[in-house]
């Protein structure tokens, strides 16, 4: 059984930076395509990034192209999502989740069939 375990988030300014991480533990996840998603207060979960299993490729939400960067380390089993320029509205819970099919790319939040605990990220204007 796969466990994700999500850290770095926190309070930032708007403009501010961080760097979310995602550490995979229970089985190497290095052939799967993992995926960040973000749920603000009242709001339903909403997919931010993904990556695919090789990490060459990677899709962002329009809100956050640009501006956010999903990579992987395979190596160490964890996936990092650089953010930058933060706004107030990027305020929510955030997390990683990983396919549920190895060698593929995940596109859709069916795609995806474990997710972590999450970490808070609030920026403050």
């Amino acid at each position: 059984q796969v466990q994700l375990v999500e850290s770095g988030g926190g309070l930032v300014q708007a403009g501010g930076s961080l760097r979310l991480s995602c550490t995979t533990s229970g089985r190497a996840l290095s052939n799967y395509g993992m995926g960040w998603f973000r749920q603000a207060p009242g709001k339903e979960r909403e997919l931010v990034a993904t990556i695919s299993w090789s990490g060459r490729n990677t899709d962002y939400a329009d809100s956050v192209k640009g501006r956010f960067t999903f990579s992987r380390d395979k190596a160490k089993n964890t996936v990092y999502l650089q953010m930058n320029s933060l706004k107030p509205e990027d305020t929510a819970v955030y997390y990683c989740a990983v396919a549920k099919t190895s060698f593929t790319t995940p596109r859709i939040e069916s795609d995806f069939g474990s997710w972590g605990q999450g970490t808070q990220v609030t920026v403050s204007s």
